[in-house]
């Protein structure tokens, strides 16, 4: 073939299409060699579907170069995922605002928008971190850029850029310990060279590397590294132990970002905030998830919420302590209202999740262990509000809560919620400001268009529509029944998921239990991206007994 001395826009169509088909194929590869003592989910997975947000925005987008250089800025924004998804937001962001400006993308255009690129990452994170996927864009670009001040072509920039990257990308290990540890190089900068890659290919041919079956190094030195760095699970304060991943768009002035970026860094740290023009992706690393949400409260809305476990293995509450002695719990963090909010609820993360969405007081219970009508009304009469709105969350509970109204001088309404998800969805339509009978009527709007699914473990032998049932079979239900059957996790949740999910439904909302792991969700996450690729995933550490996985459909 010819080599091309410069890009179209149909090039720069079928680079990111490429780029996208190459992450997806060495996911599982990139995945592996994320070894950070926290890990922020998987990086492979991270940049894979951050890349199909941007293919779907092209899809919908002219064909024009202006267009398209727009569809990837916006569309990086938006689908941007964990810290390194959000990190080569930046890096596609600043590459197409540079394409989109010139006249021609040849070797001197390619070598601005790298340097564009390098830059924009830096900005993005707070604190950067040398030897990660910042350094080898930044060497990259480096190359890249005395290439083209030499006069080389297109060809030259891109072979530089990916001669310097790589070597920048096999230094990494003498950077950050925790690689030299492991045997491996940095994972999000292993993503980044499969760009340079793809644009070889593109310009001149080059194949793209194949996925390896087994990252060099990914033996029993990487796993004991591994081991080492995550220790026993605690955790002593520090940045570095920081247990929640939280992520969400802010809409919010661009003038009162900076604020915000001041009051997140006394939150936690891996903070990156990127965007522009009143939108804002935000990511951070903290152990307080409802102050991070009311900094972005106080200065505009926050929207598509993310709340990710970070350790592998979560030291869960047990439900014995958590049931016991089952008083409510008010929030100290809200004032008196005209409106308040009781909500049931069991699990850590849970409860936290129903505090930071406006709720005052939860009482202990769920499927297994139902509060009474005293402790319901007990925690009615600590509301700060003479109107209380109560979600019960569990079908078993509807009955029950219905009964306080007639008990106390408070107005009561229920919102008839039969799952967590529902709850989570109602409280959307909350307002503070209104009555028990308005919140409730929008509230009960709000989590009726919520189609909700559970996965829990067979405690005998069984049968049921769905097949025969054997004790510890887990067992996939929506609410017409049992649907999923399976002696796996993974294949359990998928098959329900499977059923509940179609292509009408936008958002995915999964609420990850005692006896979740990361690899179940992760499988999840793929499932719904390959399967259902118009479907947002958000995923919170909810902590609840019995149930691994709850999950909210919308």
């Amino acid at each position: 073939m010819s080599i091309a001395t410069s890009l179209t826009a149909d090039d720069l169509r079928m680079l990111i299409r490429g780029y996208a088909d190459a992450l997806a194929a060495h996911r599982e590869t990139i995945n592996r060699l994320n070894v950070y003592p926290v890990p922020d989910g998987d990086t492979g997975t991270n940049m894979a579907l951050t890349l199909a947000s941007v293919v779907a925005e092209l899809d919908g987008a002219d064909a024009d170069l202006d267009a398209t250089c727009q569809a990837i800025s916006h569309g990086s924004l938006m689908g941007a995922r964990g810290n390194s998804g959000v990190i080569l937001s930046q890096i596609l962001r600043g590459l197409s605002a540079e394409f989109r400006s010139a006249a021609v993308i040849d070797g001197a255009t390619f070598a601005t928008a790298l340097d564009a690129a390098a830059t924009a990452a830096y900005g993005a994170v707070m604190k950067p971190v040398e030897g990660t996927i910042l350094t080898v864009v930044r060497v990259a670009a480096e190359g890249g850029r005395a290439a083209a001040d030499a006069g080389s072509d297109l060809l030259g920039v891109l072979e530089a850029a990916h001669a310097s990257g790589t070597d920048a990308l096999a230094r990494t290990p003498k950077m950050l310990q925790v690689l030299a540890d492991a045997g491996v190089v940095d994972s999000g900068g292993t993503g980044l060279m499969l760009l340079f890659d793809v644009a070889l290919n593109i310009v001149c041919g080059r194949p793209i590397p194949e996925a390896a079956e087994d990252p060099a190094g990914a033996s029993a030195e990487f796993l004991d590294a591994f081991d080492a760095a995550h220790g026993d699970g605690s955790h002593d304060g520090s940045l570095a132990g920081l247990r929640y991943e939280v992520m969400y768009f802010l809409e919010a002035p661009d003038e009162a970002v900076p604020g915000f970026k001041d009051v997140w860094a006394t939150l936690g740290d891996s903070i990156v905030v990127v965007g522009g023009d009143g939108i804002w992706n935000c990511h951070i690393h903290t152990d307080d998830i409802g102050a991070t949400i009311e900094a972005a409260v106080d200065i505009g809305r926050p929207r598509s919420i993310r709340v990710t476990d970070l350790l592998e293995e979560v030291e869960e509450e047990r439900w014995v302590r958590e049931a016991e002695p089952m008083n409510p719990e008010p929030a100290t963090t809200h004032d008196p209202v005209p409106c308040a909010v009781v909500a049931v609820s069991v699990g850590d993360g849970i409860r936290r999740i129903f505090h930071s969405l406006g709720v005052q007081v939860i009482v202990t219970g769920g499927q297994t262990m139902n509060p009474s009508t005293a402790q319901l009304l007990e925690a009615v009469e600590a509301a700060p509000a003479d109107d209380v709105v109560l979600l019960p969350n569990n079908k078993n509970i509807i009955p029950v809560a219905e009964q306080v109204d007639a008990m106390t001088t408070k107005n009561v309404r229920v919102v008839p919620t039969r799952g967590v998800a529902e709850g989570f969805a109602s409280l959307l339509a909350y307002d503070p400001e209104g009555t028990a009978a308005t919140n409730a009527d929008a509230m009960s709007e709000a989590a009726a268009h919520v189609v909700a699914g559970e996965l829990t473990r067979a405690v005998r032998d069984s049968s049921s529509d769905a097949g025969p049932i054997r004790e510890g079979d887990w067992l996939g239900i929506a609410r017409d029944g049992i649907i999923a059957i399976d002696a796996d996790l993974s294949e359990a949740a998928a098959g329900l998921l499977a059923h509940i999910v179609n292509e009408s439904h936008e958002i995915v909302t999964i609420i990850e239990g005692e006896g979740a792991t990361p690899a179940a969700t992760r499988h999840l996450e793929v499932w719904v991206h390959d399967n259902r690729p118009g479907c947002e995933v958000e995923v919170h550490h909810g902590g609840q007994p019995l149930y691994p996985y709850l999950f909210g459909i919308e």
